[in-house]
C-alpha cells in the first residue's frame, strides 16, 4: 500500500440545528473542528414525516393536460 495517499482520519464534533453536539470520526476538517449542520434528522421533513410541498403546480398541470388522452396498449 502506498504511504501518505490517504486523508487524515480524526475526531470532530457535529453540531445539529438545535445546538446539540456529538463527537465522531471523519476526514472532514482538522482535529477538533465543529461541523455545523443546516439540515439534520431533527429538522428535515424526510425524517420528521412532514408533508411534501409541490413547488410548481403550473408545470405539472400543463403536463397532465397535454397527456390526458394518452392511452397505452401495454398492460403491466
Amino acid at each position: 500500500m502506498k504511504k501518505d495517499i490517504h486523508p487524515k482520519y480524526h475526531s470532530i464534533k457535529v453540531e445539529m440545528t438545535d445546538g446539540t453536539q456529538f463527537e465522531t470520526k471523519s476526514t472532514w476538517g482538522a482535529e477538533g473542528d465543529v461541523l455545523k449542520l443546516e439540515i439534520d434528522p431533527k429538522s428535515h421533513s424526510a425524517w420528521t414525516g412532514g408533508k411534501q410541498k409541490l413547488m410548481d403546480k403550473g408545470r405539472i398541470s400543463k403536463f397532465n393536460k397535454k397527456f390526458q388522452n394518452f392511452k397505452s396498449d401495454k398492460k403491466n
